[in-house]
């Protein structure tokens, strides 16, 4: 028996999708002289119009039926051939069947329709109460060539909504991804935030040098996390919002941020940073997320750069442009991982038991694109820089 889940409303609903289908009953009908022209889903126990062109007054449109067994498809089904009758009065097989005689039809044509996989769809067919040539080669040809031409707009089809659903699926499971994200980075934020003020706390005791390093320690550690959960929260917000955000100030004082985090980055990471900066303009922006763009890279460059060398972080504005840029020595990456390193998530395969969940450079990318300006990568076998411009807006040098 056939499967009675099975979704006919969903087969005719794909035929009637498929914009040739008019064009092609038209042709069969005109070139044939047939007046009935039929696209039918058979099954092993139902028989349903899907289209059709009826200009014999037989009374079958979409969704109409036919008792499976008094029909020639349902033979074509079981035999998986085709079957062309010019004038029943004359054939050897169907002078004296039964179901030419039940629906008054004298010649008649069905070709399978077969689906890439094998499996067996239906027939393109056609019947006329007259008799008409429908056995020649020209007409045999193009029934197949029309019955295939429907078996592949059938695959295509059933291959764009699998596409369309694993897209959908896809993008649920990432909106439940994000808001899960959301959630743990807002419940850790309270936690952090009580470890880092009790580390504070102890740090204004009298403790021995030993316990000093510890809390010092701890302290590193509280940091990163509080980084790594201000990642995830903007990661969320950013997919979740529509963006990260800038409060552009247009009194910035962009050399002081940058200042800060740099001597924050030396402090609590403990490697060396070079500055470089060179800001003869006033910079509108925001400070704090153009702070937080340089904290991640930096962090990067550090992660990923030779050890004991200095990381450099260089800022000018000329040409009407801000042009910041972080440099580290170390490994090249590799072309091939150039084009994916701003995506979520994405980790160098060196990196996975270092800290950091792979959101850096993606905040600070989305952060360059808040602030109307670009994040790019340039790396050769000595060095590696990450260079953020943005334009700015015709205005005289700072003083």
């Amino acid at each position: 028996m056939s499967d009675p889940t099975h979704d006919f409303d969903r087969d005719i609903a794909r035929i009637q999708s498929i914009e040739q289908v008019p064009l092609i009953l038209d042709v069969c009908a005109r070139t044939t002289g047939m007046r009935f022209v039929a696209i039918a889903r058979v099954t092993e126990d139902r028989w349903i119009t899907c289209a059709s062109r009826d200009d014999l007054a037989f009374g079958l449109g979409p969704g109409d039926e036919l008792e499976v067994q008094t029909t020639i498809c349902n033979e074509i089904r079981a035999g998986g051939t085709l079957v062309t009758i010019d004038d029943v009065s004359r054939d050897a097989d169907f002078h004296d069947h039964a179901v030419p005689a039940q629906y008054g039809f004298k010649s008649y044509i069905s070709v399978p329709i077969v689906r890439a996989d094998g499996a067996f769809f239906g027939t393109l067919c056609a019947i006329d109460a007259d008799p008409r040539e429908v056995s020649s080669e020209a007409t045999v040809g193009t029934f197949r060539l029309f019955a295939d031409l429907v078996a592949r707009e059938l695959d295509s089809l059933e291959e764009l909504e699998r596409s369309r659903l694993a897209l959908l699926d896809e993008r649920k499971t990432a909106e439940l991804r994000e808001q899960f994200i959301a959630i743990v980075g807002h419940d850790l934020r309270n936690p952090i935030a009580s470890l880092s003020s009790g580390l504070r706390m102890m740090g204004r005791s009298d403790l021995d040098e030993t316990t000093e390093t510890l809390r010092q320690e701890m302290q590193h550690s509280v940091q990163r996390m509080n980084g790594i959960v201000h990642n995830l929260m903007d990661f969320a917000r950013g997919r979740l919002g529509g963006g990260i955000e800038a409060e552009i100030d247009p009194d910035a004082d962009l050399g002081a941020a940058i200042e800060t985090v740099a001597a924050e980055m030396e402090a609590v990471d403990g490697f060396s940073v070079v500055r470089k900066l060179d800001l003869r303009r006033q910079v509108p922006c925001d400070p704090q997320r153009i702070g937080q763009l340089v904290s991640n890279l930096l962090s990067n460059a550090a992660v990923h750069g030779r050890p004991q060398e200095p990381v450099t972080v260089e800022a000018d504005t000329e040409r009407d442009r801000l042009r910041i840029a972080v440099s580290n020595m170390g490994e090249p990456i590799p072309e091939a991982l150039l084009p994916t390193l701003f995506e979520p998530f994405h980790r160098a395969a060196d990196t996975t038991n270092r800290a950091g969940v792979g959101l850096g450079l993606y905040i600070a990318s989305e952060i360059a694109r808040a602030h109307g300006g670009t994040l790019t990568a340039q790396s050769t076998d000595e060095i590696t820089t990450f260079i953020f411009t943005m334009p700015l807006p015709s205005g005289a040098e700072a003083p």
